[in-house]
């Protein structure tokens, strides 16, 4: 009888041990795939593919339509129609790339965190094979997490001498900045690398690294409830990584990119240079690591590299 109960505890120890590696959280380990809504898809094609030069391809269609796509192995660009009025925003989906998105996906309705079911994609535009879901931020902000096998892309075309981008973060206006870092930090284990504002005494923005890579998200905070789509334009972003922002500025004007303004000194103490798409859509170009001592705080992760 008592060896009897000793194997069923030893079973239920067991069990639970088993319960619980399942449901702990897989890596997050950069910006996979963002969305960016365009009304004009003349336009944005011009602007993403010849103007930024960004590694693309028009022959093998996406897997939504009607839209663009662009990347690399690691990161994907969607240049979409808007469909609904509640993709006005511009700023679409920010997904994140992890290893394992059955477990991910376990994970977060373990959290009690709503997510879509699981779509497996194969060849897309990029990559040999695509798994992705869904979820949505305390802002409301459509969120997901994607798994990508193969860059056919890369293997076609190895020669291409198109940009070969790094999304280093999006950013998204944050109106509850504590129920964005219970989601962000608590749920997902992102991890604070800086903050700081016009002024060393108040927060603007907030940049939040995924918990097992260099990318971030950054909080806009302190935007008026009632910003206009041009306000809204400039805080909802991407922002690109470049070694040197002068070279960055040289080749975006032989590109043909009229520059509405010059690189900057950013408040982090990184070099940057902001242009719009034809839809105001903020594409921020930032060197990789600070010229410059940061105001406000010091940087508490470590910095992307080329």
């Amino acid at each position: 009888m008592k060896r009897a109960a000793l194997l069923l505890a030893v079973l239920l120890s067991f069990s639970t041990a088993l319960a619980q590696e399942k449901l702990k959280r897989p890596p997050i380990t950069g910006i996979g795939r963002v969305t960016i809504y365009v009304r004009n898809h003349e336009a944005a094609m011009d602007f993403y593919s010849k103007k930024l030069s960004y590694f693309s391809s028009q022959e093998i269609p996406c897997e939504r339509a009607p839209h663009f796509c662009f990347g690399n192995i690691l990161q994907i660009l969607d240049v979409v129609s808007p469909t609904s009025p509640d993709e006005g925003h511009f700023l679409g989906e920010i997904d994140f790339r992890t290893p394992n998105l059955e477990r991910m996906h376990r994970y977060l309705e373990s959290q009690n965190v709503k997510v879509s079911e699981i779509v497996k994609i194969e060849r897309t535009v990029v990559h040999h094979e695509l798994d992705y879901f869904s979820a949505v931020n305390p802002e409301g902000h459509p969120i997901g997490f994607v798994e990508l096998a193969g860059c056919w892309i890369c293997e076609t075309d190895p020669g291409d001498e198109r940009a070969d981008w790094h999304i280093i973060h999006a950013g998204f206006v944050v109106r509850d900045r504590a129920a964005t870092d219970h989601f962000y930090k608590d749920i997902l284990g992102f991890r604070p690398y800086w903050h700081g504002g016009m002024k060393d005494d108040r927060d603007d923005w907030v940049a939040m690294q995924v918990p097992d890579g260099t990318d971030w998200v950054e909080y806009m905070l302190n935007i008026p409830a009632n910003a206009d789509k041009k306000l809204l334009g400039v805080m909802n972003h991407i922002a690109l990584g470049v070694t040197d922002i002068q070279a960055a500025k040289a080749q975006l004007l032989k590109n043909g990119v009229k520059l509405t303004e010059e690189p900057q000194m950013g408040r982090d103490g990184k070099w940057q240079l902001n242009v719009y798409d034809p839809d105001s859509t903020r594409i921020e170009f930032m060197e990789f690591t600070p010229k410059e001592k940061p105001c406000c705080s010091e940087f508490t992760g470590p910095h992307p590299k080329p």
